[in-house]
């Protein structure tokens, strides 16, 4: 199976990061205001962006399993986000965008295109988890057809913070039957809510 194949969508072009993108990396990664509900420190250099890019993206592209797109506009094909799925057991979906494009229907919009390229391949489900002080990255998950599962409360690595994130699950076969129960019998801390 091809590791992150292109995608279409209406505005959208998901593709590959290339070292061409260290910029736009760059910007992404760099933002406080974004990073705040990511698990990594913001990026400080153009050095630091093209390390990354090489490290995280560009190598994962020569190993199987996973997804790491470029979410670009079709206008300029400039990356302004990404979405990830990452190769385990859980399918873990992951995104982020630069602010100047929130609100505009993007990562929604990219965030489809992925689960469907999971359905064609014949996963049976894709995970999701966010930040409880983050509402609006749950909202995007329940525009794509995520549903809430349970919480749990994880110590965040390396910014070694205590956060209780929320974890939604889609099922392909429409089913719904199983939950990914690894986080929750992974930490002590976990519990159902009343999400709305």
């Amino acid at each position: 199976m091809e590791n992150t194949p292109v995608l279409e969508t209406e505005r959208l072009i998901l593709r590959r990061f290339t070292m061409e993108d260290t910029d736009a990396v760059f910007r992404l990664y760099s933002d406080p205001t974004v990073n705040r509900f990511l698990p990594w420190y913001p990026l400080k250099s153009r050095g630091e962006a093209e390390t990354y890019l090489r490290d995280f993206y560009l190598d994962s592209y020569r190993k199987p399993g996973g997804y790491r797109y470029a979410v670009c506009r079709k206008v300029d094909n400039v990356p302004i986000g990404y979405v990830h799925v990452s190769g385990g057991e859980e399918r873990d979906l992951g995104y982020a965008l630069q602010k100047d494009y929130w609100g505009k229907g993007y990562t929604t919009e990219a965030a489809r295109a992925v689960l469907e390229r999971l359905r064609a391949a014949g996963y049976p489900f894709a995970t999701a988890t966010h930040d409880v002080n983050n509402p609006a990255s749950g909202g995007v998950m329940r525009k794509i057809g995520m549903t809430y599962r349970y919480s749990y409360q994880e110590q965040w690595m390396p910014k070694n913070i205590p956060v209780t994130f929320r974890l939604y699950q889609i099922d392909f076969d429409g089913r719904g039957e199983e939950t990914y129960m690894e986080y929750w019998d992974r930490y002590s801390i976990h519990f159902v809510e009343s999400v709305v």
